[in-house]
Order: structure tokens, then C-alpha cells, then sequence
């Protein structure tokens, strides 16, 4: 089933421009997590950004819900710029809300689910006690949590039912846009799949948008509409998820995609394994900083900077040998994910 729609004529919701997230290390120089990043989440759709661990990608979020600050770029929600047009963060918080990885950690545990989703309310005066008691009900319905759990407290909710309060907690104030940072990661299977129903469900009825950071491609492949992939900082390839799949570009993009388990295959796919060390992001050097480790580096990737090109209407590469290196994974049958 295809996940693509048309962008033709709509105006994008949330606009990152260049963002940046640098972090000043003592004595070592300034590690850039977050290394000129553009990209647009339309109303009602979900992108995935995706990456191994350390590319970045949780970072994104943090500084999008200006949890860290920004080091340059800017952030637009329709419209406006959110770290200048926007200087108190409890209204941007009405429009932008995250759900984290960790359903224990980010939920207090010393109150209770009733006193977590209440909170929300009382910091933004929506009412009297009887107002936000009747808005918590209607939240919990909202989700399918039941009334009864509402007394208990994190430790006594198992991790798919501590996850359904996160969620609940990100929509308690009607925002559009959800930043959803690995929020299956730690679940089992089962639930996993639970919670990503849950989230489709919840985007049909309420016209959710989603920018859902997550290193499982296949989970990833299930609920986005477009997918952004990151590598050390910077999105080397971003395009509809199903033109991800079946005509990645970039080499990054094509091993990644050449690891991910397949079931009835019938016939063999190889396998792109990548190596050597991942660069370090402390002081990067100029050129692909994906060269170092990269089946298609020329010497020119290492000497000279690249920039995100559009390729196809949509289809965005980090690289100037994307159609070469799409050709040769073809040739050697590492799309055949299905």
C-alpha cells in the first residue's frame, strides 16, 4: 500500500532551514550534532528521520522543541520563525509537543497518570478543577486508557500502558505537530506494533502531522509518508518512503537498506557491509562525511563539499555519484526488500 501524497499547492506546516545544533567540548573543539539541516513536515503527514545511534536525529527534535538551544537556522511553524517569533515557550508548546523514547524516565514518578495529565492544563489555566478532571476522561478515551489506571502511579503500568500516557500527555493540548523520538524502541515487539496503530489511528481522526525519529526502518517504512535519512548530522537522502525503497541513491541509504531482514525473499540479496570506524563528529573535515567508509568514495568525495540535490520532483541526494551507485546496487540485487 502506497503512503505517498500529493504536496502540489500545500503550504508545509513546520520548515526547518538550516538548522544547526553545535557542542563546545573543552579542550577537544565543537562537535556538530546537527550540521545544516533543511526539510518540511506537511499538515496530516509523517516524515521519518532515520539513522544509527549518534547521527543526530533525537538532537533534531530536542532543539525543534527548544529543549536545547538552537546554534543557527530556523525553525518555521506556518509561517513563523519559533526561536524569534515565538519567545515564550509555553505557546509554542501548544502547537509542538514530543513524545520521548523512554516511557519510564519522562514520566514523573512520584505522581500520579492523573496528576501527568493534568499538568498540562493547570500550567495553561484551560480551566477550574471540574473542567480539567472532565478533560483528562475525555483525553484517556482519546487514546483507549482506562479511567481506573488514573490513581496509579508510573511504576505500576507496564511499558506499553506508560508509553499511552506519553501519548496522551503530547495531545493534551491539541498540537499539530507531535515529534515522536523513538517511541517503540524500548517496547516489545507486540506493543510496538499496539503504539503504531495507535498513532495512525490518532492522525486519521485528529489530522496529526508526525515527525517520527527512529533507527528501525521497517517500522519507519509502516507509518511515513516521506522519509528523511541522516548520517553523522546531515540528511544525505530524503524522498517518499516508497521511492526510498525501491530507488534509494545515496550508498548510505542503499546499505542500510541491503541490511534489513527479509522473510520469502526467493532469491538472494547481497548485503552492502560498510567499514571501517564512523568519522568522528568533533571537527569534521571538509568533503562526504560518509567518504571514509563509503563503497562508491572517489577522491573527489573527501576533497570537496556536497550539497542535497534534487534529483527527482521530491527525491532528494547528498552525493554525485547517486545515479552510478543506484545502478550498481540494482546490478547486484539489493533491492529486493519485499
Amino acid at each position: 500500500m502506497s503512503n505517498s501524497i500529493d504536496y502540489t499547492g500545500r503550504e508545509p506546516l513546520v520548515e526547518a532551514r538550516h538548522l544547526k545544533k553545535y557542542f563546545k567540548l573543552p579542550r577537544k573543539g565543537v562537535l556538530h550534532a546537527v550540521d545544516d539541516l533543511s526539510f518540511n513536515v506537511y499538515p496530516g503527514e509523517t516524515l521519518g528521520l532515520v539513522g544509527e545511534s549518534g547521527c543526530g536525529k533525537s538532537t533534531v527534535g530536542n532543539v525543534m522543541m527548544r529543549l536545547l538551544p538552537k546554534t543557527d537556522g530556523q525553525l518555521l511553524y506556518r509561517g513563523k520563525d519559533v526561536f524569534t517569533e515565538w519567545p515564550d515557550k509555553l505557546e509554542i508548546s501548544k502547537k509542538m509537543q514530543i513524545i520521548f523514547q523512554d516511557p519510564y524516565s519522562s514520566l514523573n514518578p512520584r505522581k500520579t497518570v492523573d496528576k501527568i495529565l493534568s499538568e498540562p492544563y493547570f500550567i495553561h489555566k484551560y480551566g477550574g478543577g471540574d473542567a480539567i478532571a472532565k478533560a483528562v476522561r475525555e483525553l484517556c478515551d482519546r487514546v483507549e486508557l482506562p479511567h481506573n489506571i488514573l490513581s496509579r502511579f508510573p511504576h505500576e503500568l507496564d511499558g506499553g500502558m506508560r508509553q499511552v500516557v506519553g501519548i496522551a500527555r503530547a495531545l493534551s493540548l491539541d498540537s499539530d505537530l507531535i515529534i515522536c523520538d523513538e517511541p517503540v524502541s524500548s517496547l516489545d515487539v507486540s506493543v510496538q506494533a499496539r503504539i503504531i496503530n495507535l498513532l495512525m489511528d490518532l492522525q486519521k481522526r485528529l489530522n496529526l502531522s508526525y515527525l517520527f525519529i527512529s533507527h528501525d526502518l521497517s517500522v519507519v517504512r509502516h507509518i511515513s509518508n516521506r522519509i528523511a535519512i541522516m548520517y553523522l548530522g546531515q540528511i544525505v537522502e530524503m524522498a517518499d518512503t516508497d521511492e526510498i525503497f525501491t530507488n534509494a541513491m545515496h550508498p548510505y541509504s542503499i546499505a542500510l537498506l541491503s541490511a534489513v531482514p527479509r522473510v520469502n525473499t526467493g532469491s538472494k540479496v547481497a548485503r552492502i557491509v560498510l567499514k571501517g570506524d564512523v568519522p568522528s563528529p568533533v571537527n569534521p573535515k571538509p568533503g562526504c562525511r560518509f567518504a571514509p567508509r563509503c563503497w562508491m568514495s572517489r577522491p573527489a568525495c573527501a576533497a570537496e563539499n556536497q550539497e542535497l540535490v534534487e534529483t527527482a520532483p521530491g527525491h532528494f541526494v547528498f552525493c554525485r555519484f547517486a545515479a552510478e551507485a543506484r545502478e550498481r546496487a540494482k546490478a547486484a540485487q539489493t533491492y529486493s526488500l519485499d
